[in-house]
């Protein structure tokens, strides 16, 4: 189930300048980079498409980049129209064996509503690959440590896009520039992207009351604005967690309410770069390693977490993990930021749980690696 779960994460708020900002010609790679801008045929207006309320549109826009061989996508670069109204955008790899359904839910070239992984519209996770991602704050970005995502020939893109109405809704027609190479001769490492979780528990502070207060009605309300598999996903990462989190664990200090979960590795993997994602109630995210002999090794820590400033930080040097060892997320928050921030202020107080909405929390990492 762990394994499973963690395969399958492709919860779509993140990462925001998933790849450092470099200009070189990515180390390895003795071919020639092509870069190409893709940019969507039609507008898409958001606020035609919100749903039960919410104040959150997951679109997705199917990209054909042609290839006639099989290549490493060694870059990316988001093309914000109106970077302050996007929680965040991710392209997905899609594969071959699968182009002929994201063509036919592309409805047209219009595109598509995609709560969750794009394949899915109903919200559910299916592990599709990521390409590449940015949120508030992120930089274009290219590989330079010798590494690069596989991606064979007669693959498709899909953009998605998270707008978030509380900043506005204005149409859109962002676009992304991708970067690749072709794998023959590259010598380039095949790259992988790991989500670690952890299960955000929320409740309103003292004073403060409402209906959606009540965990089991906020997560109701939670149903209606993404489907039955937002709580599902709620559900299984408590469930995998339970160890090491209780959602009905007194609150102490209403200003830092933390939460946390251990992964355990599979296989030997390099860790090259992890991304930290929460949403606006953030304070501080780490992540750490610890041998399977009780060592404890840190990777990523950020004390003062800004939404509007995300990024990856290098794991320097990187880090060999392996089978026994156990990944460690950490993240808290302070809730009464929800009375206090200009966006969350306009919303009904609620218990907050993970969700993928700009008014719901996550706690995410992403890791870069490699198997060697």
């Amino acid at each position: 189930m762990r394994r499973q779960l963690r395969l399958a994460i492709t919860a779509a708020s993140l990462v925001g300048g998933l790849l450092a900002p470099v200009l070189a010609q990515p180390a390895g790679a003795s071919a020639h980079v092509t870069t190409r801008t893709f940019t969507p045929s039609a507008t898409f207006s958001p606020k035609t498409e919100a749903k039960a309320g919410s104040t959150d549109v997951y679109h997705c826009t199917l990209i054909d980049p042609h290839l006639t061989a099989d290549s490493f996508v060694v870059g990316s670069q988001f093309l914000p129209t109106h970077p302050k109204e996007l929680h965040h955008e991710i392209s997905f790899l899609i594969p071959p064996d699968k182009a002929a359904l994201a063509r036919k839910l592309n409805n047209g070239g219009k595109g598509w509503g995609c709560f969750g992984a794009p394949l899915n519209p109903t919200g559910s996770f299916d592990g599709t690959t990521w390409l590449g991602g940015w949120a508030p704050g992120g930089k274009p970005s290219r590989f330079t440590d010798g590494t690069g995502i596989a991606m064979p020939k007669g693959s498709l893109i899909v953009e998605q896009v998270h707008y978030n109405l509380l900043a506005g809704s204005v149409p859109d027609r962002s676009g992304v520039r991708i970067s690749t190479v072709p794998q023959k001769g590259s010598n380039l490492k095949p790259l992988t992207m790991v989500k670690m979780v952890a299960p955000p528990d929320l409740p309103c502070p003292t004073g403060v009351t409402g209906p959606l207060c009540d965990r089991s009605a906020s997560l109701a309300d939670l149903s209606a604005r993404f489907g039955p598999s937002a709580v599902s996903f709620v559900n299984s990462i408590e469930w995998v967690c339970r160890n090491q989190h209780d959602p009905n664990a007194p609150v102490t200090d209403q200003h830092a309410v933390s939460t946390s979960c251990n992964w355990p590795v599979g296989d030997t993997q390099t860790i090259r770069w992890i991304s930290p994602h929460m949403h606006l109630l953030g304070m501080s995210e780490t992540v750490s390693l610890t041998r399977a002999d009780g060592t404890e090794v840190p990777l990523i820590s950020q004390p003062h977490y800004n939404f509007d400033a995300q990024g990856a930080i290098r794991v320097a040097p990187n880090v060999v993990a392996h089978r026994g060892d156990t990944i460690h997320v950490s993240c808290t928050y302070d809730p009464t930021l929800r009375q206090r921030n200009p966006q969350l202020r306009k919303l009904p107080a609620r218990f907050v749980t993970w969700g993928d909405g700009s008014s719901d929390e996550m706690c995410l990492a992403t890791m870069g690696t490699t198997t060697s």
